[in-house]
């Protein structure tokens, strides 16, 4: 193998427990964020490129990370987005013959730091029972001390408003033009796949800035709105909030995922609060309350919606529950064609099982029409 002599490296969580390993390939460095991790056996290009893990550190409880390549189809966005990478066994070699590039080839070209053999067993198992928490990965395992004092300045996730940081700049446009429906989507961390999924019903979306007004995002007269997906703490969010509340007023159909439905919770009054660990995987089981069927499902977030506020609020009704833990996973509004997910339907691990709030959406915007 190439690399047989790689560089020492660590990672450093920030009470100060310690994990060693190795540099992926020739990279050298450091890289600050909080440290998660996904229990996906695949969908790592798709992962590390979702807008949603931008700032964290991503640790792959999967054994084996790289051995089918990455393809230049299969990315959420145009860059990768996680802040650095840990795993146990990295595959410097892939066999899969649709492969664009090694997955070494994908992280240099996108200059991030990865880390190996790692005990990735004993690091989940301890992030598990500790929390999320800020952590470093780093080649300089000989200035420990000075990591330390540099983590101590990395901003904690709570609190940290990182929808600017993967939004778009400028609105654009994605689809057909002459689709049947017009969708404007607030941008506050977009993947790709929502977009295909939204196109792929007969719609032409505009995309917004994470901090666009209502007034702007119903400039062209849309027949519904969209909230995405995206990274960290929504209560920063004012700007989005705020559009989100005059969307409202307007009674048209109003769909949110992820970091959107924390946001149209918001809106609405309710609260959000930092999660131990988060949900990130995909095979999360979901409840859906209205028809009493489950779904496994992909999720990606740190940040859950307050299920006392939510089930005491008098417009709101939960309409999924995730079964781990009971957390509130999809919310609707009582009186109006609203309504989230706390999971990501465009996913769709295995079969899909969430597929179908898509089509809700689309039948909700046709009943709006007529």
């Amino acid at each position: 193998m190439k690399y047989q002599t790689r560089k020492k490296a660590l990672l450093l969580l920030e009470d100060g427990t310690i994990f060693y390993g190795k540099a992926v390939g020739e990279r050298e460095g450091t890289a600050f964020g909080e440290v998660c991790f996904n229990t996906g056996m695949t969908g790592y290009q798709e992962i590390f490129t979702d807008p949603s893990y931008y700032g964290q550190l991503m640790v792959a409880t999967n054994a084996h990370i790289g051995n089918y390549g990455t393809n230049a189809d299969e990315v959420e966005s145009d860059s990768i987005k996680i802040a650095g990478l840990i795993v146990k066994n990295f595959s410097y070699n892939y066999s899969r013959p649709s492969a664009n590039l090694s997955l070494l080839e994908f992280l240099e070209n996108n200059n991030l730091l990865a880390i190996s053999d790692v005990d990735t067993r004993a690091l989940v198992s301890y992030i598990r029972d500790n929390g999320a928490m800020n952590a470093v990965i780093s080649t300089r395992v000989d200035a420990i001390e000075a990591l330390k004092e540099e983590l101590k300045q990395v901003p904690s996730m709570k609190g940290l408003e990182l929808a600017s940081k993967v939004s778009t700049k400028e609105p654009y446009f994605y689809g057909d033009e002459n689709a049947k429906y017009k969708i404007s989507a607030l941008d506050i961390g977009i993947k790709k796949n929502i977009l295909r999924n939204l196109a792929k019903r007969d719609a032409y979306i505009k995309v917004y800035p994470f901090d666009a007004s209502k007034e702007q995002m119903s400039d062209w007269n849309p027949d519904a709105y969209f909230i995405s997906n995206g990274p960290g703490d929504p209560e920063p969010l004012t700007a989005s909030i705020e559009t989100t509340k005059e969307i409202l007023k307007e009674n048209k159909p109003l769909f949110g995922i992820c970091l959107g439905h924390q946001v149209l919770a918001l809106a609405n009054g309710v609260s959000t609060y930092k999660m131990h660990n988060g949900h990130r995987g995909i095979n999360h089981p979901i409840l859906n309350l209205m028809t009493g069927k489950g779904e496994i499902t992909s999720q990606n977030h740190g940040f859950a919606v307050n299920r006392e506020e939510t089930e005491a609020h008098p417009d709101l009704e939960i309409t999924h529950t995730h079964l781990n833990d009971q957390t509130v996973a999809g919310i609707k509004m009582k009186y109006k064609n609203v309504f989230s997910v706390q999971y990501h339907p465009e996913a769709s691990p295995g079969p899909h099982d969430a597929d179908y709030l898509f089509d809700e959406f689309f039948e909700a915007i046709k009943a709006s029409a007529n």
